[in-house]
């Protein structure tokens, strides 16, 4: 039987001269368009008529049979570049970081990290670095998504790990062509690079594989690309397919053999905490493959502890991934705080360990991938007066877990879908243990009471109650709205703290780098790539390792949009008088066309990083010239110069915006002084970057206050 869709607007139409059994005949007619059970209705109604009284849950728990396994709870790195602060944060308290993270009976303890394959484009807060930025290309040093999974492998060995591209270097597409599937052979063999690579220079196995994040699937791709990975020895990867919805995953899967052979699993994307009959059909695992998206304050906390129970409930979905997995990125890009915990201050070592974390743990410290689900009724199921509890045991069923939440409406909003209103109210609860569960002697009990603005109300996050100990296989539970309560007869758990984290304090000036002390084929500290690939690269015998822009031509893009103009981004976004000096270059062969370094950069990120607006000092060789555009995308000038400079040479650049005035100097030679419009923003980021794709160098980073 269909698991119950819970809680949902149903417009019965009961005035309240209405009768209860002309009640009941409005709830048959409802239940007839709903789905949902006659017997769930009349519960819900017959509650509506006569108050709380009577109304409480009974629930029995009987594990004689069971229903699903359970795959895990994940996070997402990428996505893009949302990890991108954590790799320069202070090393204990980056360790801390991956600490509560990742390590097992600590803090979210997760069961699954997915991360971007990056393709070298913007794809939310960042662009990530592609493992081939050309066919000629391969290099596994780039970015830090490898870096991530180490470190999550270190701490918990059995973590699972999955791959997922957002975007994919333009070379791989056919002349002409703008899709990955117009040489699936091709891309698929990029992708199995990327699954080698990781298992060649990192010893990381690979576990899941997706086809590209919330766009179109192609199945003679999916097909090809199970073939590749069969061939190359990794016939235990298995393909997500496809990261977006339901829909014609679930029809292609139910009508062509080949391509259901090849799909392991079908994942979506903020599904709602519901699935279709069809998915459910396939008898294939559903995952919630991105979910949550929301702001990590107690609202975002009360989403994650609905879903995390309420996609099984609702819709038999046995993996829920967050995105993202930290909020490492800087405030002002876009989802700010959507991660289960921030960290976004490496120059300061702090970082906040926000409500999700305690969310996630009530369920991954105490269940692990394998565990079975009951059956709905028989352990999972909504309790009635708002809320749902799961049950799970372990494969030799010798432990259980019960993870019980009522989070009312307005306190468990997700960024999406809409949350349909509904009713939420305290009540106890009475279990019932059959089957083997009658052998349960004690239940160890961690409970969250989640508190509000103007509330009074005490907060508990993550709390160990006294164990509960059922008398003749039964007990009862008082459980009140926005808590979370985890039953279990595991004697594990653990708050984990290192302590209060390093204060907060502003991006300190005077900032600045000359790029010697990275690793080459690194990303530069502090400052995120939005459209382009900066990387460390080796310069002459003068500059030694410099930052080079390495993309040679359009990816494959995710987001929409020009995203045309190469731009990396840092510092603060309220910083108004500022000074600013780099080295800067343009390539001889390959070579971009112009470069520029600019301040008061606003809306620079995100899948809008094309249309950033700030002052952007220009150098362009091939002209001769230098020049002050208002734009990114070059077409709002306000000063041009003339300029003895040719492609290879470096040239030292330095601009000054102090109120509404601004200087600039070429070379040491004062290039413009100038009264700025009203067109130029008022504070910003500062940022360089070049005019096309094509290689740019910069060195000698230097950022302060502007002078007096």
């Amino acid at each position: 039987m269909s698991p119950p869709a819970g809680p949902v607007p149903i417009n019965l139409n009961l005035p309240s001269t209405r009768s209860l059994v002309e009640t009941i005949v409005v709830v048959k007619m409802a239940a007839s368009v709903t789905g949902l059970s006659v017997f769930w209705l009349k519960s819900f109604i017959f509650c509506i008529y006569i108050g709380t009284i009577g109304c409480s849950t009974v629930a029995i728990l009987d594990d004689s049979q069971l229903n699903r396994q359970f795959d895990g709870i994940g996070g997402i790195s990428g996505g893009g570049a949302t990890s991108k602060l954590l790799v320069n944060y202070p090393p204990t308290q980056k360790a801390e970081i991956l600490d509560y993270l990742f390590k097992p009976n600590f803090a979210a303890s997760l069961h699954i990290l997915k991360v971007e394959i990056g393709g070298d484009s913007q794809s939310t807060d960042g662009t990530e670095a592609s493992h081939m930025h050309n066919s000629w290309d391969e290099n596994y040093r780039r970015g830090y998504e490898w870096w991530l999974m180490v470190e999550a492998k270190k701490r918990n060995p059995d973590i699972k790990l999955y791959g997922l591209p957002w975007a994919f270097p333009g070379w791989l597409a056919a002349a002409g062509s703008r899709s990955p599937y117009s040489r699936p052979s091709v891309t698929a063999s990029y992708i199995v690079k990327w699954v080698q690579g990781a298992k060649r220079v990192y010893d990381l196995t690979i576990d899941y594989i997706g086809i590209w994040n919330e766009r179109a699937f192609d199945k003679t791709y999916v097909e090809v690309l199970r073939q590749a990975l069969n061939a190359a020895g990794f016939s235990h990867v298995q393909l997500v397919v496809a990261d977006g919805n339901f829909g014609e995953v679930t029809a292609d899967c139910l009508k062509d053999p080949k391509f259901n052979q090849s799909t392991q699993i079908i994942g979506v994307h903020y599904p709602g905490t519901l699935s279709t009959p069809d998915a459910q059909k396939t008898g294939k695992p559903l995952w919630s493959s991105e979910d949550y998206s929301t702001f990590n304050d107690n609202v975002g906390a009360g989403c994650w502890a609905r879903i995390l129970n309420q996609n099984y409930v609702n819709g038999l979905m046995t993996s829920t991934i967050s995105w993202n997995l930290i909020a490492s990125y800087y405030e002002s890009l876009p989802y700010k705080r959507d991660g289960l915990m921030t960290a976004d201050q490496p120059w300061s070592g702090h970082y906040d360990i926000n409500n999700p974390i305690w969310v996630t743990a009530h369920t991954t410290q105490f269940v692990q991938i394998g565990w079975r689900y009951l059956l709905h009724g028989q352990g999972v199921d909504h309790l009635k007066l708002g809320g749902s509890y799961v049950t799970l045991v372990d494969p030799k069923k010798e432990s259980v877990t019960i993870v019980i939440e009522k989070m009312s409406h307005d306190h468990s909003k997700c960024i999406r879908p809409a949350l349909p209103a509904y009713k939420t109210a305290a009540e106890n609860v009475t279990f019932t243990l059959k089957g083997s569960l009658v052998k349960v002697k004690q239940l160890n009990v961690w409970m969250s009471k989640l508190c509000y603005s103007g509330e009074n109300c005490t907060e508990k996050v993550f709390a160990k109650l006294s164990p509960i100990v059922p008398q003749n296989g039964t007990f009862s539970l008082y459980i009140d709205v926005d808590t979370i309560f985890t039953l279990t007869t595991l004697n594990v758990g653990r708050k984990g703290s290192y302590g209060t984290p390093p204060p907060s304090h502003p991006f300190p000036l005077p900032y600045k780098d000359t790029f010697e002390g990275y690793d080459l084929y690194t990303e530069p500290n502090n400052f995120a790539p939005q459209i382009g690939s900066f990387e460390i690269a080796m310069s002459d015998v003068e500059h030694g390792k410099v930052v080079k822009q390495t993309v040679l031509q359009r990816a494959i893009d995710w987001c929409g949009g020009n995203q045309l103009y190469p731009i990396a981004i840092g510092g603060f976004s309220k910083w108004a008088d500022v000074y600013l000096q780099a080295d800067i270059q343009v390539g001889v062969v390959n070579g971009t066309k112009e470069v520029f370094i600019a301040a008061r950069v606003q809306n620079g990120g995100g899948c809008s990083a094309y249309a950033a607006k700030g002052l952007f000092f220009w150098i362009a060789p091939d002209l001769r010239q230098w020049h002050l555009t208002t734009d990114l995308a070059h077409t709002k000038f306000l000063k041009v110069g003339s300029l003895q400079t040719v492609r290879g040479q470096w040239d030292t650049v330095a601009l000054r915006i102090k109120g509404n005035v601004a200087f600039g100097v070429v070379n040491g030679v004062e290039a413009f002084t100038m009264t700025l419009p009203a067109t130029v923003p008022q504070n910003g980021f500062v940022a360089f970057g070049a005019s096309t794709f094509g290689l740019a160098y910069y060195d000698n980073l230097y950022v302060d206050a502007a002078p007096v």
